[in-house]
């Protein structure tokens, strides 16, 4: 299994990129952030610091949108730092949560986001796509290479991971719910004629490493926050009774909203519906043996790298306890 980061793009800036070069010493292969570009700041700008100061840290988004940027400047930032770091980006991508949400923008409808990933894919690899009615070209580009990685949890969007995407991008770490979104995204693969395995299973959820359980519930109770946001989506969409697993739509009935000022924070005051069992389940917590023994259980069902959210109060002490988890891990 490989191991990544993801980190909010606060300022400073500087202290995005060193943490970053410490994930890399400390044996972590892929270097994530946000994407919401008024709630943090621009990640792309940041990208260029992180690339020059580690040596092959993979960095992306997780997730950008389809909806905050232009398709030919999504396209052309990944090819620019391509061309100058050698192909090190991952472009993870969504329907858009918190970065359209807080300028006033609904998500992104699936055909859009399939649309713009293979439009994102073919001008970052130097091949014509056609955008806005006109067939467009990036002319620079030489060897390029971009894997795409959708994220969602909806029957609809896991087909789409499924049929179109190099990657899947699930946040959360419930094996339960690992096991029903990969296998949907397997099957939807095998349908289009597509190989399985093919496709890279990433799942991404926060991790404490530690005894104080409780005081670790209380710093990640915002994952499930920001989960609840899509799930909120997907009973909209489908009904409580439809066929979106119980165990990841149950918790949100208390929901009463949510405050995106507070989005990804820990002590985030719209997330006290989130319940202790969903944030044991949803994320790491514990001494070490609890993490290897849940990211062991991932392996099997098919997960091939597990990201790290890291946003509680031991940010660096977790770094450098996962630094001894992926040494043990991969002896």
């Amino acid at each position: 299994m490989e191991f990544g980061v993801v980190l909010q793009t606060d300022p400073p800036a500087r202290d995005v990129v060193r943490l970053m070069k410490a994930a890399e010493d400390c044996g972590f292969g892929y270097g994530w952030t946000f994407d919401s570009c008024v709630l943090w700041q621009e990640p792309f700008v940041i990208y260029s610091q992180i690339l020059a100061a580690t040596s092959a840290l993979t960095v992306g988004p997780m997730v950008t949108s389809p909806g905050t940027r232009d398709w030919s400047v999504t396209a052309s930032l990944f090819a620019t730092l391509n061309d100058m770091f050698g192909n090190r980006t991952v472009c993870g991508i969504g329907r858009g949560d918190s970065a359209h949400r807080v300028i006033g923008k609904p998500p992104s409808t699936l055909d859009t986001l399939r649309e713009s990933m293979h439009v994102v894919k073919e001008l970052a690899e130097g091949r014509a796509a056609v955008l806005n009615g006109k067939e467009v070209r990036i002319p620079w580009v030489r060897d390029g290479r971009l894997e795409m990685w959708m994220a969602g949890y909806g029957p609809k969007a896991l087909k789409m991971v499924g049929e179109h995407a190099d990657g899947f991008i699930l946040q959360c770490a419930d094996p339960a719910i690992a096991r029903w979104t990969i296998g949907a995204v397997q099957e939807a693969a095998r349908a289009a004629g597509r190989d399985p395995a093919g496709i890279t299973i990433c799942v991404a959820a926060p991790a404490y490493v530690g005894e104080d359980v409780a005081h670790q519930r209380e710093q990640l109770r915002w994952f499930g926050g920001m989960v609840g946001n899509h799930v909120a989506d997907l009973v909209a969409r489908y009904g409580d009774s439809g066929p979106v697993p119980h165990e990841l739509t149950d918790y949100i009935r208390e929901r009463q909203g949510y405050d995106y000022a507070h989005h990804g924070r820990a002590g985030n005051p719209s997330t006290d519906f989130v319940p202790d069992e969903i944030v044991d389940r949803f994320c790491l917590t514990g001494p070490a043996t609890a993490h290897i023994e849940r990211l062991q259980e991932l392996a099997e069902l098919g997960v091939h790298q597990f990201a790290v959210y890291l946003m509680h109060d031991q940010r660096e002490r977790t770094l450098a306890a996962y630094g001894d988890i992926i040494a043990k891990l991969s002896t």
